[in-house]
């Protein structure tokens, strides 16, 4: 800033809240040159999901929109400042989990008004609150198809952002990322006209995208680690410190000493070998049987009183009517058979309880005729 005047991007940092120490002296905004962005990852992902922008603007307009196609760029403040109108509708949509860093979308009014008077079926629609909650849902729409693309190879597992929010303002109130930021230029044409929509992420967010669809600018191979210096121990079997080599004489193979190099332990000692003791097959069955028992102990089962059975042709059963006597394969007074899911576990007496038939059970059967049953 030169003395007793100010330049016009120092006015637009400072109305946008930006600290004008990110300026260099000539207004400009500095770079950040920690981080290299692989463009070419970042436009082939914005050419891919340029058609479902146009699909889904298509589904909520009712209109004819095509996608054209898109740009990347690095850019500065300044740049981007250059390229937008005075006023924008712009929408926050920062991630919350997955990535880190500015995330925001830019409309011109006429294409904000554009979509909503498509929308809302009115014409010359105005840009009121209502009217910036459905170009938030339009941005929304079109963030989610990024997230599912981003998410696809799994790199990003939960990646999501926060609400979106919209806001009608001047592009100097404009809240954006400070430094350098990657700018993504969708051209989209409804009815006939083309409009720009403006992507811009921070380059945090650039380059974790980049990385996720399998791109990103690779890291600086890490140095070689330096070579420890050989004990004295060590150095006898080297050819620089054999005296052998030293000698002009051939190099004769050093013993082991009886010592195994991987575990250090002498190769004459006899391992360790013990017997392995298993269980109680039977005692383990039971305590597992008692402990799991109570995770079923409130399954409802069909319980069934059979008083007997017979058989009978199907001319007998056709011919049977009212008044007719089905004699049973059961005594009189024998025991009756009580059955759980068709299988017979006890048998008991027929009783009469308040008008009501009952069972009192005399013998539980033994469990092996319970599995004799079954098969």
């Amino acid at each position: 800033m030169s003395e007793g005047s100010i330049s016009q991007a120092e006015i637009d940092a400072l109305l946008s809240g930006v600290d004008t120490g990110g300026l260099s002296a000539s207004g400009s905004t500095k770079a950040d040159p920690q981080i290299a962005i692989d463009e070419p990852t970042l436009k082939k992902f914005a050419g891919d999901i340029k058609d479902k922008l146009a699909a889904n603007l298509g589904t909520m307009t009712g209109s004819d929109v095509q996608g054209g196609d898109p740009t990347v760029e690095t850019v500065g403040r300044d740049q981007l400042l250059a390229k937008i109108p005075e006023t924008v509708v712009a929408v926050m949509l920062d991630f919350s989990t997955g990535l880190s860093g500015d995330h925001l979308f830019l409309l011109t009014q006429e294409f904000a008004q554009k979509l909503v008077s498509l929308i809302n079926k009115e014409d010359s629609a105005e840009l009121d609150d209502m009217a910036l909650s459905v170009i938030s849902e339009v941005v929304s729409n079109h963030s989610g198809a990024e997230i599912t693309a981003l998410s696809a190879g799994g790199n990003l597992p939960g990646l999501a952002t926060i609400p979106p929010e919209a806001v009608n303002q001047p592009k100097a109130m404009v809240r954006m990322p400070q430094n350098q930021f990657v700018l993504f230029t969708y051209p989209v044409t409804v009815d006939g006209t083309t409009y720009d929509m403006w992507e811009a992420v921070s380059t945090s967010v650039a380059d974790g995208m980049a990385k996720a669809l399998g791109g990103g600018v690779a890291p600086a191979p890490e140095a070689a680690p330096a070579m420890a210096m050989p004990t004295a121990g060590q150095a006898m079997g080297s050819p620089a410190m054999n005296p052998n080599i030293m000698m002009g004489q051939p190099m004769m193979q050093q013993p082991l000493m009886g010592v195994n190099m991987a575990g250090m332990q002498p190769l004459s000692t006899p391992p360790n070998v013990q017997s392995l003791a298993f269980p109680n097959l039977q005692q383990v069955g039971g305590s597992t049987e008692q402990g799991n028992i109570g995770l079923i102990m409130d399954v409802y089962m069909e319980m069934t009183v059979e008083l007997g059975r017979t058989k009978k042709t199907i001319k007998e059963i056709l011919g049977m009517g009212e008044g007719t006597i089905i004699e049973l394969d059961k005594l009189a007074g024998e025991p009756v058979d009580i059955l759980v899911n068709h299988k017979p576990i006890a048998k008991g007496e027929v009783v009469v309880i308040d008008e009501n038939f009952g069972v009192r059970v005399t013998e539980i059967l033994p469990a092996i005729e319970h599995v004799t049953s079954q098969m």
